[in-house]
């Protein structure tokens, strides 16, 4: 089959590569229709992780179910279907408990397991002509059949219920006033959850002018962070009191205030400046215990230096951590189906796999509108 594989630092290239094939009776082999690419693919993209030439890349898959392990009994061929990047197991003590982002089982040694993803497993990814699904069952969320919502479902594997889960963690309600770091599509996914769930105001922080556009398009409050402070920036707008919640989304490539370098810790101390004492602070953007190309010597092992006395002083909390998606995929999926919520206004390009070196190079560099590209193996779906 065609996959994309990573070759060195910013060198991606689409290859004939083995098919999968059932391993296990709970196995399903799917035919990708969509496979989209991620922020976080940049940062094995980028070098910054510990990915080694040859793995597949893709954790945001929807397809069509082609072959079934003797032991499936939920799924048939032929089920549309669209999988969490999460891959999780369903009964281990963290399955159990819906914390299906830290399963035990997928990945032995490691809390929680990923298509395509550096340390993540064994698991290839779905920007491929076919994927293999361990736990089939539990993994596979059924989707209407056809070819309706496709760029909207392909959002339930990732970015959706995440920007979904950085609103869960800062626990946004209605009413709320919310500063979202960060406008790429977790970003946009995350400002979009928090005006799904009722907060009054909400401000999208990048400096990316198509990003803060999109961003404004939804009703967000776009605040450029290379035009000045950008807690300052918010504060004024909020009768000097700042937002009651945030999320980072960003995570640990943060940019200094005026984009001349990374500074890891500025989204999180930017975020403990804007959110009024007591607030909570939401962080689904990915930092990771170690990262090749940080900074310096601390932010090289994940150690970033946040004002955790002033975060004290205010008296806030924060949540963190990957997102279960399965704690969100079939609600959201349900919110697209009833026509209430449109998560594909993030699609900027809509391309055949073959496109794929391309689009990463594009994506990575912020140019031509590319905010969030979704890949159609075999040209079955593509514009």
């Amino acid at each position: 089959m065609k996959a994309v594989v990573y070759e060195k630092p910013f060198s991606v290239a689409v290859r004939d590569v083995d098919d999968p094939r059932i391993q296990h009776p709970n196995d399903v082999l799917v035919r990708v229709t969509s496979t989209a690419i991620c922020g976080s693919d940049l940062h094995m993209y980028e070098g910054r992780t510990s990915a080694e030439s040859g793995i597949v890349f893709g954790h945001e898959n929807l397809g069509i179910v082609e072959e079934t392990g003797s032991g499936v009994t939920s799924l048939s061929e032929g089920d549309r279907v669209v999988m969490p990047f999460n891959v999780a197991c369903g009964f281990c003590k963290n399955c159990l408990a819906g914390k299906t982002g830290f399963c035990l089982t997928v990945n032995p040694g490691f809390a929680g397991g990923a298509y395509g993803y550096v340390a993540m497993g064994p698991y290839k990814g779905g920007q491929a002509e076919l994927l293999r699904v361990p736990f089939a069952d539990f993994n596979c969320l059924k989707l209407p059949p056809g070819n309706e919502f496709e760029t909207d479902f392909v959002l339930l594997a990732d970015i959706f219920p995440t920007g979904y889960h950085g609103c869960e963690l800062a626990q946004v309600t209605p009413g709320e006033s919310v500063a979202v770091f960060g406008a790429g599509p977790v970003g946009l996914m995350a400002a979009y959850s928090a005006l799904l769930r009722g907060a009054s105001k909400v401000f999208s922080v990048d400096r990316v002018p198509e990003r803060l556009a999109k961003a404004e398009e939804i009703g967000a409050t776009p605040i450029d962070f290379t035009k000045g402070d950008p807690a300052e920036q918010i504060k004024e707008q909020t009768a000097g009191e700042g937002t009651d919640k945030g999320v980072d989304a960003v995570g640990y490539q943060a940019q200094a205030h005026d984009a001349s370098h990374e500074e890891p810790a500025v989204v999180l101390n930017s975020l403990v400046e804007t959110v009024r004492p007591t607030g909570m602070l939401g962080v689904p953007g990915l930092y990771v215990p170690s990262d090749p190309g940080g900074p310096d010597e601390h932010a090289k092992h994940g150690q970033l230096l946040v004002s955790i006395g002033r975060m004290f002083e205010k008296g806030q909390r924060m949540g963190t951590g990957q997102c279960n998606v399965k704690q969100y995929n079939r609600q959201l999926r349900d919110l697209i189906i009833a026509g209430r919520a449109k998560p594909s206004f993030v699609v900027s390009h809509e391309l055949p796999l073959e496109e794929a070196p391309g689009a990463y190079e594009k994506f990575d560099q912020r140019i031509e509108g590319y905010t969030k590209v979704v890949l159609h193996p075999g040209h079955a779906l593509a514009a």
